[in-house]
């Protein structure tokens, strides 16, 4: 199975903090850093340090070619990451002390996929390849239609979630990954019972597959045929939560890739969550496989 994942490239810039900022407040910083990031850097990174293959297809600006270069030394295929006339895209990140954090994006370069780019990733993908996209850049909709029209399993990420989402063709969506806020969000449903969300979802889009990640807690899956998944979280000390669900995501596909099963894609994928909350940064807080290994046992 090829991956494809059609994602956003960003510089983030953080911002630690001893409270988030209040309406009409302002706060000191009590340090600053720029890192890689963008939900679909961070996850192209996981699946590519997780051992997975994966090609990486979006914009970026002149400033962003030293992005480019850091995931293609990851192993990441950047061959359809095309630079464009605009700035790379960058997120505000305020981190408080408890390593909780919110987030500010500004799209930049990823909002100026077109038609041709799209066209240009597919070429030579069908049938047992996979499209991974979340919904950070333009272009959304022909992106997950081109991937069903091919035969492609189609993963969709709804992070950040926003109304848009609503008009997306999601009965095309094969497998979603979502926490619980947008695992709500999707299904109209507001619940604390993993379950009930799950069979939520499940009313909703009964055609498809769904992972959900559940913060401390762990995370659960529900898969046509088997019956539900779930993994209870590890107990680490978080010190930045950026990354997480990115690093979820990407040890969970590069898991399946090789062939493993749910419980233990599942159960890999939520090791190395813990780890990646455990350091600061987003990309560069992402582990190597062989750090997970153990943890995940």
């Amino acid at each position: 199975m090829n991956i494809l994942n059609f994602g956003s490239v960003n510089f983030d810039r953080v911002y630690r903090v001893p409270h988030f900022v209040r309406p009409g407040e302002t706060i000191a910083a009590t340090s600053f850093a720029t890192f890689s990031g963008g939900k679909g850097f961070n996850q192209s990174t996981a699946i590519a340090r997780a051992g997975g293959r994966v090609a990486h297809a979006g914009c970026i600006g002149a400033d962003g070619i030293v992005l480019r270069d850091e995931l293609a030394r990851d192993g990441v295929d950047v061959g359809h990451l095309r630079v464009v006339d605009a700035p790379t895209g960058h997120g505000l990140i305020q981190v408080d002390d408890s390593g909780q954090n919110c987030i500010v994006i500004c799209g930049g370069a990823n909002r100026m996929v077109s038609a041709a780019d799209v066209a240009v990733a597919f070429e030579g993908l069908g049938p047992g390849d996979a499209l991974l996209v979340q919904n950070e850049i333009s272009g959304i909709p022909e992106i997950i239609s081109t991937a069903a029209g091919k035969g492609m399993e189609v993963v969709f990420n709804p992070a950040p979630m926003g109304p848009e989402v609503a008009g997306y063709p999601l009965d095309k969506v094969t497998l979603f990954i979502v926490n619980e806020v947008e695992a709500a969000s999707l299904s109209g449903m507001s619940a604390d019972e993993p379950g009930a969300l799950l069979d939520a979802l499940s009313a909703r889009f009964p055609r498809a597959d769904f992972v959900m990640t559940l913060g401390a807690r762990g995370a659960a899956a529900r898969f046509a045929g088997a019956p539900d998944a779930f993994v209870a979280a590890h107990r680490v000390a978080a010190v930045d939560t950026t990354a997480a669900g990115d690093t979820f995501i990407g040890f969970f596909l590069a898991a399946r890739q090789r062939g493993e099963g749910v419980e233990a894609a599942l159960a890999v994928a939520n090791a190395a969550a813990a780890i990646c909350v455990s350091r600061p940064g987003a990309a560069p807080s992402i582990p190597l496989l062989g750090e997970v290994a153990e943890k995940a046992t």
